[in-house]
C-alpha cells in the first residue's frame, strides 16, 4: 500500500503542475458549521480516464458535479480524507447488528436516475436534517450526483418495494468513492448510513475493487466522523495516507485555529 501511495503522489506531482492554472480559490462559510473561512481548491473538468481520476482521489480530492475539489482552508485542516481496504474491514459488532437489521431490504444497484420517487425521498431528507441550508433534492441531483467525468452508481435500498436509502457512488477499475447518502427519516433506527458503507465494501470485494473512499472524516461532525468507526481504514495526514488501527488517535491541532497538517496539494 505504501509503494502504491507513493508512486500515485509522485505521478500525480507531475499532473497537478499542469493543472494547477485551471483551478480557483473559492472563500466561503464552512459547509460543517465550523466556525471559520472555507476555500474550496476546485476546477471542472470533461471526461476523465479512470487512472487520473484515481490519482485526485489519492491525492485527497472529491467531485462535485463535474468539477473536483479539495480544501485549502487557512485555519483550519478538519477535513481529512478516509480510505477503506474492503479486504481488511472486519466488522463490529454494532455493524454485524446493523447488517442483521437490515436483512429485510433489496438492495438495487444501478446507473443514477433522477426519478420522483428518488426526488422526493433526497427532498424529505434535506428539509429534515438540513433545514438551515435551502438546497433541493433537483439540486443535488442535477449539479452534484450526476456528471460526464467519470461513471457513477446508484445504491437503492427498497422495503416491500419502498425506497427508504439511496447512496451514489463513483467507480473505476480499482477504487470507489463514496459522494453521498440520503434515507427515510422514518427509518432512522435502522442504521442505513452504516448499512451503505457496509454494501459498498461487500460490493468492492466481490469486484476486487481495493480502495473506497468515503469523502471525509471530521471527528467533531457526528454526520461524517461515523466513517472512522470502520476499522482499519487510512486517513491522509500531513499528505500522506496512515493506516488506523481500532484505538489509534489522529494528532491533536485540526480544527480552526489550529493548523497542524499543513496539507496543501
Amino acid at each position: 500500500m505504501a509503494s502504491y501511495d507513493r508512486h500515485s503522489s509522485q505521478e500525480f506531482a507531475r499532473i497537478s503542475r499542469r493543472l494547477d492554472r485551471y483551478f480557483v480559490s473559492i472563500p466561503m462559510d464552512c459547509p460543517y458549521q465550523l466556525p471559520c473561512t472555507a476555500v474550496f481548491y476546485q476546477a471542472l473538468f470533461g471526461p476523465l480516464t479512470d487512472h487520473l481520476m484515481e490519482l485526485f482521489l489519492d491525492a485527497g480530492y472529491r467531485r462535485n458535479g463535474n468539477m473536483l475539489y479539495t480544501m485549502h482552508c487557512p485555519d483550519c485542516q478538519g477535513c481529512i480524507p478516509i480510505r477503506i481496504d474492503p479486504s481488511r474491514w472486519r466488522p463490529t459488532r454494532s455493524q454485524r447488528r446493523v447488517r442483521r437489521r437490515n436483512d429485510d431490504l433489496e438492495v438495487r444497484i444501478g446507473p443514477v436516475q433522477m426519478t420522483h420517487e428518488s426526488l422526493d425521498l433526497c427532498e424529505r431528507f434535506l428539509r429534515t436534517r438540513y433545514p438551515h441550508k435551502h438546497n433541493t433534492a433537483v439540486g443535488y441531483y442535477s449539479g452534484f450526483f450526476l456528471n460526464h467525468i467519470i461513471t457513477t452508481l446508484e445504491f437503492q435500498y427498497r422495503l416491500d418495494g419502498r425506497l427508504v436509502g439511496g447512496g451514489i457512488a463513483d467507480i473505476g477499475e480499482n477504487w470507489m468513492n463514496a459522494v453521498y447518502f440520503y434515507f427515510d427519516p422514518d427509518e432512522a433506527k435502522r442504521g442505513l448510513g452504516n448499512f451503505n458503507i457496509i454494501t459498498m465494501i461487500e460490493f468492492c470485494r466481490e469486484k476486487q475493487i481495493e480502495h473506497l473512499y468515503l469523502g471525509y472524516y471530521i471527528p467533531t461532525v457526528p454526520a461524517m466522523a461515523y466513517k472512522a468507526r470502520f476499522t482499519p481504514h487510512y486517513l491522509r495526514l500531513h499528505g500522506d495516507w496512515r493506516l488506523m488501527e481500532k484505538g489509534d488517535v489522529i494528532p491533536p491541532g485540526i480544527l480552526c485555529g489550529e493548523s497542524a497538517f499543513g496539507d496543501r496539494q
